[in-house]
């Protein structure tokens, strides 16, 4: 169970956090199935439960294999991905632990190949958004809970969100 309805009791930060998503999902380049990769990969560095399993459900729905979103808690050992992913995956790693490298030159440099500047920008502001909710997830106890909703081909995990309520 939460420890508190975090939601409700500051929706205006709780709205800020959402406005910030919004803006990410609708006025920025970056691909869906990028920035699921790099919410999933912010979400196992910062053990929130509740965001790994929302955004593995988000990756399945833009039909990622099973594999592939398994094979992002070890991406640098798998051949899943492409040097663009790669390079965000470097960066979600790089700007989420900010206090072990302090994000350095190589780093800036390595992802800077693959991404223009605002995209690199919008990026950070991803990695940015997902952090703020993965603290709020796993300083409230944010519970992930899937259901099991069958449709006529095949049974689809439904979301039960205990974080909003």
């Amino acid at each position: 169970m939460s420890r508190l309805p975090y939601p409700k009791l500051a929706p205006g930060g709780y709205s800020a956090l959402q406005s910030l998503g919004h803006y990410i999902n609708t006025e920025t380049a970056l691909e869906p199935v990028l920035l699921g990769l790099v919410y999933l990969r912010a979400s196992q560095l910062n053990g929130c439960g509740y965001c790994i399993g929302l955004h593995s459900q988000e990756l399945r729905k833009h039909h990622e294999p099973d594999s592939r979103i398994d094979a992002v808690a070890d991406w640098r050992g798998s051949d899943a991905f492409t040097p663009r992913e790669r390079a965000a995956l470097a960066w979600t790693e790089a700007v989420t632990d900010v206090n072990a490298s302090h994000v350095s030159d190589e780093e800036y440099a390595a992802v800077n190949e693959f991404f223009a500047e605002k995209d690199l920008v919008d990026l950070t502001f991803a990695i940015a958004n997902i952090n703020a909710w993965n603290r709020m997830g796993v300083a409230f106890r944010a519970e992930w809970k899937a259901k099991v909703v069958a449709n006529a081909e095949t049974a689809v995990p439904a979301a039960v969100e205990t974080a909003a309520e």
